[in-house]
């Protein structure tokens, strides 16, 4: 999670190094092993190095292969043999141990802007070509890595860490209140552009920002998510060992490094990437470390994962270390800094986030996570069933039925009557949702803006229309919409040296799984349960999906007044998006369980309001 930034003045004017040097300098908790600027005129980059594979040993940023094309950026480039192949084809000279940045830099040597269709990986990064006269940025795919920039007169001011770009004075503190709005109702902006401050922009993920004089500014995406690729394997066997062969390589381009931290929650998904991690490890007969994390309940709700997950340790023989979650208090420790977020973000237990986050950094430099393989693999039936039924294919509907029915040693999931019920029920709560509409938004606000219809358009999960893959087009279609799914991730809100990533949204292991026959092997991660056989415990293997079976906020909400939050205090802007005086009347009355945890949202944005001025 290496720090950059960056000011780039078309008008011709000169940089100022001593500003770019602080903007830099503030983001030394992202970058300790190295930190520099380069400043040539009327463009300047600054990084700060977080050494987090071999190759980054001998890694400078801002650099350059020849003095004309300049780089910073925070990235880790996959595929790399791929990616060095295709570029010595193309008469690049490149060594098999380049560091990322130099690979960017061949890559848009050849391919120019068009290089991001080229690299997969986690990236933000930024070039300035002398020759074009122009700024190229981009964001990875899945928006893992973020970016933020100010357009302000001549300047463009850009960085991955929020509250570095507004250091730059020309950069106004003014908030948004369309985002701040959006929050209120949603818990998040529905503009994938914006962030909380009016002057800053979120590059959205999957998109490209060029700049120049000729052309001006100019936001492009790059990939959309791939259609069904038709995947057919004769032996049923090459499914899964085509699939185990890419989830190592999505671990494998994930570690290089020999001390490795995991989240393993004791599910499917995060066992999974530790079994894998272990096996390459083992297998590259170098010294390593590789531990595990876990966030456990020991009395607040049934929790079991402290079980499951002891289990999954002991078998693959790794260390495992516990984060207790029990104790921590809704909105404790909110006026530390180790709670405080860049935009107004709803997590009343930030206290046992940061602690979490604080214990995962003493363990590595590099973090797996096991996010997202619901998304991936666990693909509803019904969608599927539904196409063959309606489109006269009743043999195949038997014949996928009965697939099913010994796949996973079960009938249907669901009658069909259940089903139509769960619709109807459905139904009828989505045309009650308006009364669901907050009552305390200030009145002004919401008439400016025309709020009421907002709520209206937005306030379900967007549905994608696809048939066979439905659950997961419509979670990756949010993720490229999402303003800063992974941002809770990043340094930027952490304020550690410490990378999350995430080996389950490896792009070449999505195009494999998006194209696989929808059954067996997307239902109830079935691939993913027949390429785990001898590598996990069969308990955790055949465990079928289990969310915590309470919920932690509701629980501590049940155990405490909401008339006690009033005793926080109210910060002058607040008035501006809140009632106050209905919020308060609201928190003392009594409320059922999801209404209580309702009015946490303003609770959240009225802590934020205090500290935004004061962190910065």
């Amino acid at each position: 999670m290496s720090g950059i930034c960056g000011i780039a003045c078309l008008d011709g004017a000169p940089v100022a190094r001593e500003l770019l040097q602080a903007m830099t300098a503030f983001m030394v908790f992202r970058g300790p092993d190295a930190q520099d600027v380069w400043v040539d005129g009327s463009t300047g980059f600054g990084h700060t190095l977080l050494r987090t594979t071999f190759e980054a040993e001998r890694e400078h940023q801002p650099c350059s292969l020849d003095s004309r094309v300049w780089i910073t950026a925070d990235a880790r480039i996959d595929g790399r043999r791929e990616l060095i192949d295709k570029l010595c084809g193309r008469g690049r000279s490149v060594s098999d141990d380049a560091t990322d940045p130099d690979l960017i830099l061949h890559a848009y040597g050849v391919w120019g802007t068009d290089c991001v269709r080229h690299l997969i990986g986690d990236f933000a990064l930024a070039i300035w070509d002398f020759r074009a006269r122009q700024l190229f940025c981009a964001r990875d795919h899945f928006g893992i890595k973020p970016f933020f920039y100010a357009l302000v007169g001549q300047q463009l001011v850009f960085s991955n860490t929020l509250n570095c770009v507004r250091r730059h004075p020309a950069v106004a503190d003014t908030l948004n209140d369309l985002f701040i709005a959006d929050f209120l109702l949603f818990g998040e902006s529905k503009d994938p552009g914006a962030t909380a401050f009016a002057d800053i922009q979120r590059l959205p993920p999957a998109h490209t920002l060029t700049w120049s004089v000729e052309k001006g500014l100019k936001v492009d995406r790059y990939w959309t998510l791939p259609d069904d690729l038709g995947v057919r394997y004769r032996p049923a066997g090459d499914y899964v060992e085509h699939f185990r062969f890419l989830l190592n390589q999505a671990v494998s381009d994930r570690l290089r490094s020999n001390r490795i931290g995991i989240e393993m929650s004791g599910g499917l998904d995060s066992s999974s990437i530790a079994a894998t991690a272990l096996g390459i490890l083992s297998g590259q007969k170098a010294p390593f470390e590789l531990q595990a994390q876990s966030v456990v309940y020991d009395h607040l709700i049934p929790d079991q994962e402290r079980h499951f997950s002891g289990l999954v340790a002991k078998h693959l023989g790794i260390p495992i270390h516990y984060i207790v979650a029990d104790n921590y208090q809704l909105y404790e420790r909110w006026d530390q800094p180790e709670t405080y977020s860049p935009e107004p973000a709803h997590n009343p237990q930030a206290a046992m986030s940061a602690a979490a986050f604080r214990g995962a950094a003493a363990l590595s430099r590099v973090f797996l996570t096991g996010w997202d393989g619901d998304a991936l693999l666990s693909e509803s039936l019904r969608p599927h069933f539904r196409t063959l039924a309606k489109n006269g294919q009743y043999v195949r509907l038997a014949c996928d039925v009965a697939r099913y029915a010994m796949s996973q040693r079960q009938l249907l999931p669901q009658s069909w009557g259940s089903w139509f019920k769960g619709r109807f029920a459905k139904a009828s709560a989505e045309a009650s949702q308006e009364d669901g509409y907050p009552l305390w938004l200030n009145p002004e606000l919401e008439v400016r803006l025309d709020l009421r219809n907002r709520w209206r358009q937005h306030r379900t999960f967007p549905k994608i229309k696809h048939s066979t893959r439905p659950h997961s087009y419509s979670i990756y279609s949010y993720l490229a919409q999402s303003t800063g799914f992974f941002d809770s991730y990043d340094a930027g809100c952490t304020g550690l040296p410490l990378e999350c990533r995430h080996p389950l949204m490896d792009l070449r292991l999505l195009d494999y799984c998006l194209s696989l026959p929808h059954q067996p092997w997307v239902v109830k991660k079935y691939i993913l349960r027949e390429a785990m056989r001898c590598a996990l415990p069969e308990a955790v293997r055949k465990r079928p999906k289990s969310p915590l079976a309470g919920f932690p906020q509701l629980e501590l909400l049940k155990r405490n007044n909401p008339a006690a939050f009033n005793n926080f205090p109210f910060p002058e802007k607040f008035g501006q998006y809140v009632n106050t005086a209905n919020l308060s009347s609201s928190r003392k009355l009594q409320l059922d369980t999801n209404k209580r945890l309702q009015i946490t949202t303003p609770l959240s944005l009225q802590l934020w309001l205090w500290s935004y001025k004061i962190v910065k």
